[in-house]
Parts: C-alpha cells; structure tokens; sequence
C-alpha cells in the first residue's frame, strides 16, 4: 500500500529539549501515528523555557521529509 499527504504535529518542547506532548492538527489518519513516533524521537537545543511549534511531516509515495519547526 502506499499513502501521500501531509500530517501537522503541534509539537511542545520541554527547557531540556525532550518531546513534552504532541498533539495532531491535522492529516491522513494513516500517516499520524508514524509522524508522531517520529518526532518524539526528536531532541531540540535547550532552552530557558518550553516551547511550542508545529512541524508538518510531508509523505509521498517514494520517501518522508518533514518541514521546520514552526
């Protein structure tokens, strides 16, 4: 089976760096779970307190890219 589409991620970054919570905005319900393993797998630089973002993970049928941090 192959599957493309986007899924959006609100991603909240603890001050250490560490994956806090993640939260779906958006997507194809086949593709969420991956792109969420994914970016709690992910280690952002410190920072003196949390922050949030959104990182939309772009899948076609030949490979996964995801873009920034937003």
């Amino acid at each position: 089976m192959s599957i493309a589409g986007v899924v959006k991620v609100q991603v909240v970054v603890a001050p250490n760096g560490s994956v806090k919570t993640t939260k779906v905005v958006g997507g194809h319900p086949l593709l969420v779970n991956a792109a969420v393993d994914a970016v709690k797998k992910w280690r952002f630089e410190s920072a003196a307190e949390e922050t949030t973002g959104v990182v939309e993970f772009k899948f076609d049928r030949t490979r996964a890219s995801s873009s920034g941090f937003c």
